[in-house]
């Protein structure tokens, strides 16, 4: 065993050497996950008021030095004159939760148990860190609140105010998305990009749609190419399909499928039989 073990060693040893992608990244100085998420963490519970009033200054305080350790004393500082901001867009999102949904009670049901509220704020704050050049923090971020809630938000996306995902499941938001004011997603949605022939030369072209004021886009709905627009106040069925841009005011809707009903006693059409 002592040999077989030496010998995985020596092959392991000799792959770490080459300049393969894992011996690379291994190379690159990244920052720690856990540091990551506990800033998060932090960052979460004082936008949405889970922070004493009285220690509000006190735990900005803490906040900038968690910051700090993860990207620089300025850029710390930076990030911090966004927080009011972050808060204001974080609010009206769960004024639309509250809005949109007739099953919600109460805000504090909204903050605390709607996975769209998780996943967008925690969008809105990774936002921040990707707009300050800090691609590896916000997409922890991102991956963060993705596997708690099944919502895959890419924290480079441009999303307005007044945003809500009903149920949210299997939402998927691209890089460079573009969404407008007071927009509502169901579950299942995809806001994509086309499949890349063109390998990393597609890097820092606008590839997923933009999605304007006003528009719901039912479940299952896939949205796809940086050249399609969804015009302001339309309405996209579930399952559509939709690859080229429509007007303001649109309703797109695919044909329903069509539906054999057998009841008992009848004898079974051979074309439908299960």
């Amino acid at each position: 065993m002592a040999d077989a073990i030496e010998q995985i060693a020596g092959h392991l040893r000799a792959q770490r050497d080459m300049n393969d992608p894992v011996s690379e990244a291994r190379k690159e100085s990244m920052p720690d996950p856990r540091r990551i998420v506990e800033t998060l963490n932090e960052i979460r519970a004082l936008v949405l008021d889970e922070t004493p009033t009285p220690q509000l200054d006190a735990t900005i305080q803490v906040i900038h030095g968690m910051v700090s350790g993860l990207v620089g004393s300025d850029k710390a500082t930076r990030f911090l004159d966004e927080l009011p901001d972050i808060r204001h867009c974080i609010a009206m999102d769960v004024e639309a939760a509250f809005n949109g949904d007739p099953a919600s009670k109460t805000y504090s049901e909204i903050i605390a148990s709607y996975p769209s509220i998780n996943a967008v704020s925690t969008y809105r704050i990774a936002h921040a860190f990707y707009q300050l050049r800090e691609p590896v923090v916000a997409r922890i971020m991102a991956e963060e609140a993705h596997g708690k809630t099944g919502i895959d938000i890419h924290p480079g996306a441009a999303i307005g105010c007044h945003f809500f995902i009903d149920h949210g499941t299997g939402v998927v938001i691209g890089e460079t998305t573009v969404i407008g004011n007071r927009v509502k997603l169901y579950h299942g949605v995809t806001l994509g990009a086309f499949s890349n022939r063109q390998g990393r030369e597609d890097m820092g072209r606008k590839r997923h749609p933009t999605i304007e004021d006003d528009v719901t886009i039912y479940p299952n709905a896939t949205i796809l190419g940086g050249g399609t627009v969804v015009g302001a106040n339309s309405v996209i069925g579930g399952n559509a399909w939709l690859t080229k841009s429509v007007p303001a005011d649109s309703r797109v809707v695919t044909e329903p499928p069509h539906l054999h009903i057998q009841q008992a006693g009848q004898d079974p059409d051979p074309d439908y039989e299960i």
